[in-house]
């Protein structure tokens, strides 16, 4: 499996600067910020196609760069308020002399995703991602004139800190990636008895919920241990109706994705493997798979044979 290694330039550069500049303690900890959340907003990029520099433009500045009422409290980076759809936790915060109702996050991290979700699905946003990925100036105006916020000064705001704080060599980069193997290395013993199975965990993979199998557990076990419709577990990990699940299984709760997440090009398939565990392995429907690598659906990958997970064999992109 060949992974695509991130650019380090950005990091070498603070460091450089660093080294040979004085900084206020505002300066540090903006520094201090963008180093421990930089690969989140590289990931977000390379999901919705919003620039990385405009993600951490906006998250220092919403945020007071981590130290905001809101970025404390409620993990809410990004100053997005509850809006009629909202079913998550809230945080009610005194915002221009009212009470206003704020999403509540469990982590930062689901914050940077609820950004981007936020952007992508909201129809006055949808001209942005007609603009060049690379111009974060027209993105910080198109964000300003979509009215994400009232502050006139809002798109130099964020221009001032792209440019002040080389924001823009983010756009550049690849995210961290860890091996999609991790989670199975150790495999769950079949000698543990179903009374003293361990509670379920749930992991994320390409952006999708899963659950790997314990010993004693069966679909119909599993949808009601983990509250799920009855179709659900079999359609998610495209099972047939006569078969179960089995130990060590990886079985999703959520829909799988059409090709695996930034930094998966292609898997070099081994000895045993199918096109099936492949599409599990990555989170990819297996009907993408397969048109992915233009291959008869049904035929079995070679030893050896690179399988290609994010653009078609041809080597255009998907």
């Amino acid at each position: 499996m060949n992974l695509r290694k991130p650019v380090k330039i950005f990091f070498i550069l603070v460091l450089a600067i660093q080294s040979v500049a004085a900084f206020s303690q505002t300066d540090s900890a903006h520094w201090d910020y963008i180093s421990k959340y930089s690969q989140a907003a590289i990931a977000e990029m390379h999901y919705s196609k919003i620039p990385a520099s405009i993600i951490m433009a906006q998250a220092l500045h919403e945020s007071g760069y981590g130290t905001s009422e809101l970025a404390v409290k409620a993990n809410n980076h990004f100053g997005i308020k509850c809006q009629t759809e909202w079913t998550g936790k809230r945080y009610t915060y005194k915002d221009d002399d009212s009470n206003t109702c704020f999403r509540l996050y469990d982590s930062v991290a689901e914050s940077y995703r609820d950004h981007s979700d936020f952007l992508m699905s909201r129809q006055r946003y949808a001209f942005l991602f007609e603009l060049d990925p690379a111009d974060y100036n027209a993105w910080a105006h198109g964000l300003k004139k979509a009215g994400y916020a009232t502050n006139p000064n809002y798109a130099n705001i964020l221009i001032k800190l792209i440019e002040e704080y080389k924001l823009y060599l983010l756009d550049t980069m690849q995210p961290v990636v860890e091996p999609m193997n991790s989670i199975t290395d150790n495999p769950i013993p079949n000698s543990v008895l179903e009374a003293v199975a361990p509670e379920p965990k749930v992991f994320h993979r390409n952006r999708i919920d899963f659950f790997v199998t314990r010993p004693g557990d069966n679909i119909k076990k599993l949808t009601d241990e983990l509250n799920l419709l009855n179709w659900e577990i079999r359609k998610y990990n495209e099972l047939p109706k006569n078969q179960d699940v089995r130990p060590g299984q990886v079985i999703y709760l959520q829909p799988k994705r059409t090709k695996a997440q930034a930094g998966y090009t292609f898997h070099t398939a081994e000895k045993g493997e199918s096109m099936y565990s492949i599409s599990q392995l990555y989170g990819i429907k297996l009907k993408w798979l397969y048109k992915r690598n233009h291959m008869k659906q049904g035929t079995q990958p070679k030893a050896g044979q690179e399988i290609w997970l994010r653009g078609m064999k041809s080597g255009k992109k998907g």
